[in-house]
């Protein structure tokens, strides 16, 4: 867990009360230009939110191929910010459009609107896909490489002692989804520590941040190229991968300057965007793709991002 100052939490509180500086307007060139007047409908949304790196750590870092190939060949968004540090209250604003808590021991059940809650009242699906979560529906506290907090969908009052828990499954059972060709509407799919780029493995305890970063990007390559490259996702599906925040010195905008890509069907390529976004944005873009009547918290008033969109 980070220690936050006195100071540091009451900085980030505010920034976390005034919502970033979050922008509709479209953003620098790229080969698109402009923007489509919506975004599309979608019938798979997908994101992968990655760890405690900042964005002049990943973009250009030879450690990262695949990640930077993405990036190149879509849309790639060079003013993007987390919310707060430490980890907990960007997993939440992804989720629920709120902060929720800064404390990464939170372990209560919450109750706010959430996307399980709007994706379910659309009548739609989702999993959670869980690398190293101890079993399928497992709502409990970290153990092992799997971290709660980067589960925000176990703390929901939807889901914890609900059939909904069903959802939450091993991420070994993306594989199989995707082979079966029966993918959810939205998968949010988590790393464990070691291949979310967060921490060490026990044998090399002092690795470096690049170590960590190309662990992640040979997850990537490993576990989401195969999704990209499914047919029904590359037909109607989109990609999201961000980080969740900078590192710890990083104070843009309350949690830093971090790295989010786009990529699918309808995506622009090789589009980049010096537009200023959050997290908010991205929950705001999910509700506007898979096109829910209901987006919880500060999603509700974020950007739409339509300019990553032909």
């Amino acid at each position: 867990m980070r220690i936050v100052s006195a100071l540091t939490l009451s900085l980030l509180l505010c920034f976390a009360a005034c919502g970033g500086n979050s922008s509709n307007n479209g953003g620098s060139g790229g080969s698109g230009g402009g923007g489509s007047a919506s975004v599309p409908q979608f019938q798979h949304v997908a994101i992968v939110v990655l760890e405690n790196a900042s964005y002049h750590d990943v973009i250009g870092n030879t450690q990262m191929p695949w990640l930077s190939g993405l990036a190149g060949k879509y849309a790639s968004l060079q003013s993007y910010y987390a919310n707060a540090h430490p980890s907990i209250p960007n997993y939440f604003m992804l989720t629920t459009g709120q902060t929720i808590t800064f404390d990464d021991a939170f372990s209560n059940t919450v109750s706010s609107d959430n996307l399980a809650r709007d994706i379910t009242s659309a009548g739609l699906t989702w999993k959670a896909y869980e690398e190293s979560i101890p079993a399928a529906a497992y709502t409990g506290a970290s153990t092992g490489l799997y971290i709660e907090r980067h589960d925000p969908f176990s703390y929901f009052s939807d889901v914890r002692g609900t059939a909904q828990a069903n959802n939450i499954v091993p991420s070994s059972q993306l594989s199989a989804d995707i082979g079966a060709n029966s993918l959810p509407n939205f998968l949010w799919i988590t790393p464990n520590a070691l291949n979310s780029a967060h921490s060490c493995p026990a044998s090399n305890a002092n690795c470096t941040l690049n170590d960590r970063l190309a662990a992640a990007d040979a997850w990537l390559s490993a576990n989401v190229q195969p999704l990209l490259s499914n047919s029904e996702f590359a037909s109607n599906g989109l990609l999201i991968v961000v980080f969740d925040e900078g590192d710890d010195t990083d104070l843009d905008h309350g949690g830093g300057h971090v790295v989010c890509v786009l990529a699918g069907a309808h995506v622009k390529q090789g589009y980049t965007s010096s537009a200023t976004y959050q997290h908010q944005d991205v929950l705001s873009l999910i509700g506007h793709a898979l096109k829910l009547s209901s987006v919880p918290g500060a999603g509700a008033t974020g950007g739409t991002m339509t300019e990553f969109f032909q």
